[in-house]
């Protein structure tokens, strides 16, 4: 018969359970990830790592564990939290207000500590050193760039391969892994100030109404997408908040944009960057705005392509301890991610989705038609019971295989 869950150690596996939990109860956002950079990094240390804390000017977790000479080999997972408001109705629920783990980083965290556990405990089976970070920002895509830049791998060496999973809406106890080609698009977020001139409601006519122009802008930036861009061409642009004025009698004097582009190339990036900003400026032109609108980009993230030759040799790594069933294939995501940033100088990146649906609330899906929900989505509720021990599992078989396989002894030791 097929296990549904990998076999980890009831002594382990439990710990790694009530770190996710606790960390899915206390919440933290990108930058302010005080006590959930605490948790880790004290687990790290009882687990035999040297652990050093600020790294990347924030709440950086860096754990170190030793084993000989071999490869080193690095371990991703993110501390950061959503601001989302939790409905999932779980008894571990989110005690911050308006705060919830609503895209698996607990997850990441607990699986991520649960291997490296798994793997102290098993020194015998592998050589080398093991990196374990704990990366602050990844929601706003400025933690691993920041890491990076503070001389991440100078300091604690350069990884011959840099590996990371990411829940999934995929059914719990199964792994996914990239095709050939990129993962995840690029994604560059820009935020748009519209200048108008404000006044009375009742007078118009006196006013130059910036939210009038920027509602514009907001329905002619699709005609990008729906006519600017082929249609094999994979691009998308959202427009996630319009603010302006305060009182439905004012018209503002100011209407603020904040939109993401996303595209599997820069240069389709860099040109739906540009038709933004060209339609932008042509609508406050039709309106008669007395000033040009600003623009800043607040974050850019390349496109995440896993190594190729990493990939298959992880994915057949994960058949071996999970079965040929529970090893799927992704397909290209236009969700961005800023951990390709850790493949800065050519270091090579591997990267997986973890299913976190349970069997039962699959198949209501399947049955019915409707939607699981999905990452960032205030109802997200892994099932931790599954997918848990399916990442632990994956974690530490991705890493025994990139890391040095211990010599057996010779005949004259053996004998000796």
């Amino acid at each position: 018969m097929t296990r549904t869950t990998p076999d980890v150690p009831r002594d382990l596996l439990q710990p790694a359970l009530e770190l996710y939990l606790d960390l899915h109860t206390h919440p933290e956002l990108s930058g302010h990830e005080h006590r959930t950079a605490d948790r880790f990094a004290a687990w790290l240390t009882r687990h035999g790592c040297t652990v050093t804390r600020g790294v990347g000017g924030g709440q950086g977790v860096v754990g170190v564990l030793r084993n000989g000479a071999g490869p080193t080999v690095m371990l991703r997972a993110e501390l950061d939290a959503l601001p989302v408001q939790e409905h999932t109705g779980l008894p571990y629920a989110s005690t911050v207000p308006g705060v919830m783990h609503a895209c698996g980083h607990d997850l990441h965290l607990a699986a991520a500590a649960g291997a490296l556990a798994l793997l102290a405990r098993t020194r015998a089976t592998w050589q080398g050193t093991l990196v374990v970070v704990g990366q602050p920002a990844e929601e706003t895509l400025e933690g691993a760039r920041a890491m990076v830049g503070d001389g991440l791998y100078e300091r604690f060496g350069t990884p011959a391969l840099v590996l990371a999973q990411h829940a999934a809406p995929l059914p719990a106890g199964t792994v996914a892994h990239p095709g050939p080609g990129p993962l995840m698009s690029a994604s560059t977020a820009l935020d748009v100030v519209i200048h108008g001139r404000g006044g009375h409601g009742g007078t118009p006519q006196l006013t130059v109404d910036p939210v009038l122009a920027a509602a514009s802008a907001v329905v002619r930036l699709q005609s990008i997408v729906s006519r600017e861009t082929a249609p094999a061409e994979q691009v998308v642009l959202t427009v996630g908040a319009l603010r302006a004025g305060d009182r439905g009698n004012v018209i503002p004097g100011r209407a603020e944009l904040c939109l993401s582009v996303r595209a599997f190339t820069d240069t389709a990036l860099d040109r739906v960057s540009a038709a933004v900003e060209r339609i932008v400026r042509g609508e406050c032109a039709a309106s008669g705005c007395p000033r040009e609108p600003e623009f800043t980009v607040t974050s850019r993230s390349p496109v995440l392509t896993p190594d190729a030759a990493a990939t298959a040799a992880l994915r057949r790594a994960h058949q071996e301890v999970l079965g040929i069933h529970r090893v799927g294939i992704a397909p290209p995501l236009t969700a961005t991610e800023d951990f390709p940033w850790f493949g800065t100088g050519g270091v090579p990146l591997a990267y997986w989705l973890l299913g976190v649906t349970g069997a039962a609330q699959w198949r209501t899906a399947r049955n019915t038609g409707a939607p699981v929900p999905a990452n960032h989505a205030p109802d997200f509720a892994p099932d931790v019971r599954t997918a848990l021990p399916t990442g632990i599992t994956a974690m530490a078989a991705a890493a025994r295989s990139a890391l040095a396989t211990p010599a057996a002894p010779s005949d004259a030791e053996t004998t000796a």
